[in-house]
């Protein structure tokens, strides 16, 4: 029945108004209700981290079983995550992925939590040498542990199986002309003065101050040589893909040669005689936290089998529960160098931007 045209009559009026007025009523019971439901879900968790380790999916699986929402941010080199990390405003980040060099400088800083490792019960499950925290250069300080172990790679060299008859030997083949245009490098200060350091053989994270100015000018014999210097995996694969690249620097490791393979390129991999940088990833708590009880379930729930072996599948990265599988036939077995704070990064990020924005090697 069509409601009633107004005029109404005074108990047709009342009785609409009684309508309008339980209406309203439950309208108020619903919210006070809902009203713990909606707090709940305004719960952010705020985690940065690098591309791969944090997926859509994953995400998803977390905020469902604990009620609460989680915004990622991705970083792409480590000058960006410190960028970030030091900005005051905002709400910040309640955990941080970060290599231990990182955490290192992080904890100096005091820009870390302390976590208390027995609320993590996933770490049981870790092989030996990464239970074993206070061996781990960088993510402890007297009894206190701020970083738990996650996933590493070595920056091994990628080529192209295709324009190499036989695997390249040594990090010199980044600067080798015959490559001019065919080579990838990693936009990273502090990476870019321990290749070069690494190449004469100096020590890669503590350049004595008169060397400074001989690797510059060796760096900017390197971008000459260098088709592009990328920040995210993603970006060398396209890269390495359009513009026939012979050989790249892989801070990424065994991540982008996994992307690399199932792109369908028939690409090698090395370690070179000199030895390669590797990182090892840790979760940690910053300071900042509000969330503190949810930034310790988050760093459990990453060490759970299925989402540390899922990384594995994904990325290709080496987790922390399973011994990875040994490289590829043609991988030399030159050192590994676990990055380590280095001397100075001001210096480091101040000469590389000048280098990469083209100033000439008589300038250094």
């Amino acid at each position: 029945m069509a409601e009633q045209a107004w005029p109404l009559t005074a108990g047709a009026f009342a009785q609409r108004m009684l309508r309008c007025a339980t209406v309203t009523l439950a309208v108020i019971v619903l919210s006070i209700v809902l009203a713990p439901c909606a707090a709940r879900a305004a719960t952010v968790l705020r985690v940065l981290a690098w591309p791969g380790y944090a997926d859509p999916d994953i995400v998803a699986v977390f905020e469902k079983r604990y009620g609460v929402k989680v915004a990622v941010t991705t970083v792409a080199s480590d000058e960006v995550l410190r960028a970030l990390l030091a900005r005051a405003d905002g709400p910040g980040f309640d955990v941080v992925a970060a290599n231990t060099a990182e955490i290192s400088r992080m904890v100096h800083q005091g820009l870390l939590a302390p976590l208390p490792v027995n609320d993590i019960p996933n770490t049981t499950r870790q092989l030996p040498r990464f239970r074993r925290l206070q061996s781990i250069v960088g993510i402890t300080r007297g009894a206190d542990v701020y970083a738990i172990p996650y996933t590493y790679s070595e920056m091994g060299l990628i080529y192209d199986r295709q324009q190499f008859s036989a695997p390249p030997q040594s990090i010199a083949v980044l600067w080798d002309p015959r490559w001019q245009g065919r080579v990838l490098a990693f936009d990273s200060s502090s990476h870019a003065f321990s290749l070069a350091a690494q190449r004469r053989g100096l020590p890669p994270f503590h350049v004595d101050g008169s060397q400074f100015s001989l690797l510059a000018k060796d760096l900017v014999a390197l971008r000459r040589n260098v088709r592009a210097f990328y920040s995210l995996p993603e970006e060398s694969l396209e890269l390495f893909r359009t513009h026939h690249v012979a050989v790249m620097h892989a801070n990424y490791g065994q991540q982008q040669l996994k992307q690399l393979r199932d792109a369908g390129l028939n690409v090698g991999y090395v370690v070179p005689r000199e030895g390669a940088l590797a990182w090892l990833d840790c979760w940690a708590m910053t300071r900042r936290s509000t969330q503190a009880a949810l930034a310790v379930q988050w760093i459990d729930f990453m060490l759970d089998p299925a989402v540390s072996r899922q990384l594995t599948r994904r990325q290709g990265l080496a987790n922390t529960l399973d011994e990875p599988l040994a490289l590829s036939g043609d991988a030399l077995a030159g050192p590994i160098l676990w990055l380590e704070p280095v001397e100075d990064e001001a210096r480091r990020a101040q000469l590389w931007q000048r280098i990469i924005s083209g100033d000439r090697p008589d300038r250094f």
